[in-house]
């Protein structure tokens, strides 16, 4: 790699906005003594089969259902996932369900954001970047799937990103760092 390819990977700054994971508590919940019991849930079963906990610290979300299947989101770091499990086990406890499980977490999907340091003509991505949706009447935003991952981009003008369909921090740089690396490739044209 030369200079310049440093210090285009050194502007490089991306970090981890949401993390969306899924675990079962292998406990039947009651769903509605949930909801009229604890503060900050939703439960609509009309609408949708599971309860909407907003757990306060850390601010993140889980879709629980009665199943004791439960989908956690919002968090920044797997830290902050394990304490948002550890926050229900609590609340549900209250309830007289003991969790006796250590829960299996799997991470389903890691959302991040940031910049690559460089401004970005969409308009030539769109016609010379493979595996690229851009319309821009519908959303500034280019839209590009990265061959050989699971990561999908938005890409800005403006060099500023949003990465989703990783599952660690380590593929969402490798992702980040292949995608620059194609940018230039093709820029250079």
């Amino acid at each position: 790699m030369n200079k310049k390819d440093n210090s285009a990977t050194s502007k490089k700054k991306i970090r981890i906005v949401n993390i969306v994971v899924s675990t079962g508590l292998e406990k039947d919940i009651p769903l509605e003594k949930m909801a009229a019991t604890l503060p900050n849930t939703e439960y609509n079963p009309e609408q949708f089969p599971g309860l909407v906990l907003r757990i306060k610290e850390p601010k993140t979300s889980a879709l629980i259902f009665s199943s004791g299947k439960v989908v956690c989101t919002g968090a920044r770091t797997m830290e902050e996932v394990e304490k948002s499990i550890q926050s229900i086990i609590r609340s549900l406890k209250k309830l007289n369900i003991h969790v006796t499980i250590t829960p299996q977490i799997t991470v389903q999907n890691i959302v991040a954001s940031g910049s690559i340091g460089m401004d970005l003509n969409l308009n030539v991505l769109g016609i010379k970047l493979p595996h690229t949706e851009y319309e821009p009447e519908q959303f500034p935003g280019l839209v590009h799937k990265l061959k050989g991952t699971n990561a999908t981009f938005l890409l800005f003008s403006n060099g500023k990103i949003v990465c989703t369909g990783t599952k660690t921090e380590d593929e969402v740089n490798a992702a980040t760092d292949k995608l620059i690396d194609n940018l230039k490739k093709v820029l250079a044209k």
